[in-house]
């Protein structure tokens, strides 16, 4: 449809049906038999069945037949036939879960985000979604919140920015209405990943120049990759809520960033302003959405109720009504559902596209450039075939491994370790005993309860923990080497999954301690959302893989690389604390003017924990052993338009094959405002071959010296530099420049 049309269509509607495009719900009403909103799940919306046929836009109704359903449903009630858009949270995958997305990021692969991004877009589209409510690209530092596990990009926000673009231009191709692309919903705006204490939806404060210096970058990113949709977050900025904050949404998102696209809120935020305080009623919460430029309310009363009251008393107001409309109306034409409402649809392509083999093959491969090896004592790893071997623990035999967001996903494919390993090794060799539950039954009550679900009654409870340590220690005693998959319950991370307390639950801690008796070397795969505390548990095993929640060819990709049938590469996006009162944490921190010295009092320390990271930033071990040597600049200064090479020498000292990702990190050693200690500006990713050398070349120049200076222009400044160069953002070789303005 041309633009004129558009236009024609938009002076053709009435007020309500203009305010019903801004408006979001839940699209089951539609698959009602008997669709009434005073009575069915909508009843809380207040929404008049009229109003219900006017709404723009579903949320989370999927799978072609569905679909197609719910769209023939409301098109025969609604006058001009404008189609709705389909909405949806294809977080990491759709029925094929991939990894979790902070795990995506630990590839530091952009190969491996746009795969994922590009099968899940193609399998979501043929089942009718439209719109995918991701990439999430907040800057993360603190693991107490539970949304880390959504962080493509964790701590950094080089890595933010780059999969940020990634995924946008995976999901979207480059023309949104061609089969097997989405738009994609960026989100969330801003620095939602900031909030005070972990908790989520907390307060957020913070000062413009740290705001624009790490949380900006992956916004602007995914921006410039032309995104379709932005979602505001639910915290306040500079006390303002995001969802009516006109500086950020029309100063910064619109006229500065250039955004053309939709602005939709989360979940219900437009009327969570009353309860903020700055609206003091749904009627003054409406209007200060509209006015900072919200296009779309999803899942409240607020515009369906109150947008048409305030038009009829300013002329403006229904101004910025027309404006969201045409947008909304503009996106729908770009998509093609002016000329086919299904989209791309397709409940033949569904049978030949969604879970295909070639998909799941390749998910496996994906998968394993996820995982990030922590320990490997004596080279435990890989384990020998031919040895005893007991797994144990509640994740051996256990398919919940794709996450607390992958609501869409097909468990039919899905298999576990213990199976995995059947199928790898001889099954006299193998002993299984699951040793304990995920939690304890007070801390899945908890869960339970909070999630409105009936609780549990669990008899005997410490009998049965007895129980199964003993079997545990029993099928432990048959064997050479221990394999325990322990960790999170996948309802411990996630939206509203923040945690105080991040080590491993309890009773898997003593799991741990009571095997360690036995002086069997153990390896632990870890199950996670987020960085946990391992410190207490660390010295007991003698190697630990971090996998996340690896998805649904989790248990197969594990068992490859356990047996060394591929070598680990991941490194860690977000620094593992020595405890949680470390949180938050991240490597590119500010000096102080008392920095950190052992034993010494009087500087900026803890007196009970070491100050530096578990694990830090950028770690990862490989079966390979890469030896770093020989950093050189070719010249030590450096003018505006120029370019310093660095080279170093890189030795794999072994007879494994395997990738390094090779960091570099910049400090600017005197500036007007203080700096990080070091920020990542460039990595790569390279291929050793047994015992190769090869010599790694990185290019230096002016544009990764900007920073937001004291007068907060973004510019790089005269002075002495330090480059870095390693395999984590710790273990590096050193070198310092010189740049003249």
């Amino acid at each position: 449809m041309k633009d004129t049309k558009i236009i024609e269509l938009l002076n053709e509607m009435t007020i309500d049906e203009k305010i019903g495009q801004m408006v979001q719900v839940a699209g089951d009403i539609f698959l009602s038999d008997n669709i009434d909103v005073s009575t069915g799940p909508l009843k809380n919306l207040e929404l008049s069945n009229e109003m219900l046929y006017n709404v723009g836009s579903v949320l989370n109704i999927i799978g072609a037949e569905r679909v197609r359903k719910v769209q023939d449903e409301y098109l025969s009630k609604n006058r001009l036939k404008i189609p709705l858009l389909f909405m949806d949270d294809i977080i990491n995958g759709y029925k094929i879960a991939f990894p979790i997305p902070i795990a995506q990021g630990c590839s530091w692969n952009t190969e491996v985000i746009k795969t994922i991004a590009r099968i899940s877009a193609v399998e979501s589209n043929i089942a009718g979604a439209n719109v995918n409510f991701s990439p999430m690209v907040d800057l993360s530092r603190d693991a107490r919140w539970g949304r880390v596990m959504e962080s493509v990009g964790g701590e950094d926000p080089l890595l933010g920015a780059i999969y940020a673009r990634a995924t946008v231009e995976a999901y979207q191709g480059k023309d949104i209405s061609k089969l097997g692309n989405v738009a994609s919903c960026v989100k969330h705006i801003a620095a939602y990943g900031a909030v005070e204490g972990g908790r989520d939806y907390n307060t957020v404060d913070m000062s413009e120049r740290e705001f624009r210096q790490y949380y900006l970058p992956a916004y602007k990113s995914a921006i410039e990759a032309n995104a379709e949709l932005i979602m505001t977050s639910f915290n306040i900025l500079n006390g303002i809520p995001a969802t009516v904050n006109k500086a950020l949404i029309q100063n910064l998102i619109r006229k500065e960033l250039n955004f053309k696209g939709l602005i939709i809120s989360d979940y219900g935020a437009i009327e969570e302003t009353i309860a903020h305080g700055v609206s003091k009623d749904e009627k003054e919460a409406a209007l200060k959405a509209i006015e900072a430029g919200v296009d779309i309310d999803m899942m409240s009363k607020i515009y369906a109720n109150f947008l048409k009251e305030l038009c009829l008393e300013n002329k403006e107001i229904e101004n910025k009504v027309n404006e969201s409309v045409l947008r909304i109306l503009k996106l729908k034409n770009r998509l093609g559902l002016f000329e086919n409402p299904y989209g791309n649809s397709d409940v033949k392509k569904e049978k030949i596209y969604l879970m295909n083999e070639q998909n799941l093959k390749k998910a496996k491969e994906l998968t394993q450039e996820t995982f990030v090896l922590l320990k490997n004592k004596n080279n435990i790893l890989p384990f020998n075939k031919n040895k005893n071997i007991a797994l144990i623990g509640p994740y051996i035999d256990n398919i919940a491994i794709t996450g607390s967001w992958c609501m869409f996903s097909d468990k039919s494919k899905c298999t576990t370790i213990l199976d995995a390993f059947k199928k790898k090794v001889d099954n006299e060799k193998l002993f299984y005993a699951k040793g304990s539950e995920i939690l304890r039954q007070d801390e899945i009550n908890s869960i339970l309860k909070a999630d409105g679900l009936p609780t549990i009654n669990i008899k005997n409870e410490s009998e049965e923990e007895e129980r199964l340590i003993e079997e545990a220690k029993d099928i432990a005693k048959k064997s050479d080497v221990i394999l325990l998959a322990l960790g999170e319950h996948y309802k411990q991370s996630g939206e509203a999954c923040s945690r105080s307390n991040i080590s491993l639950p309890e009773n898997q801690i003593r799991l741990i301690n009571e095997l360690n008796k036995l002086h069997i070397p153990m390896v632990m795969i870890l199950f996670n959302g987020r960085p946990l505390q391992l410190n207490n548990i660390e010295d007991k095993l003698d190697g630990i893989l971090e996998v996340w929640f690896p998805g649904t060819m989790g248990a197969e990709a594990i068992t490859e690389m356990i047996l060394g049938e591929v070598n680990p590469s991941g490194k860690l996006t977000m620094s593992f604390p020595q405890n949680v009162g470390q949180c938050p944490i991240y490597y590119n921190h500010y000096n102080t003017g008392r920095p950190h010295i052992d034993d010494l009092r009087y500087v900026s320390r803890y007196q009970d924990i070491p100050t530096e990271s578990f694990y830090p930033f950028g770690f990862g071990l490989s079966y390979c052993n890469f030896k770093y040597k020989s950093l050189k600049l070719d010249k030590k200064e450096i003018k505006k338009n120029d370019i310093i090479t660095a080279t170093l020498e890189i030795e794999n000292q072994s007879n494994n094959e395997g990738y390094e990702v090779i960091q570099l990190y910049i400090q600017d050693l005197y500036a007007s405002v203080v700096r990080p200690v070091k920020e990542l500006k460039e990595f790569k990713k390279v291929y050793f071959k047994p015992n190769e050398t090869k010599i790694v070349e990185f290019k230096i120049n002016v544009e990764m010296l900007k920073f937001w200076n004291e007068n907060l222009h973004y510019k790089a400044e005269e002075g002495d530099f330090k480059v870095f160069i390693g395999s984590d953002s710790v273990n590096t070789l050193e070198d310092t420049f010189v740049y003249y303005d």
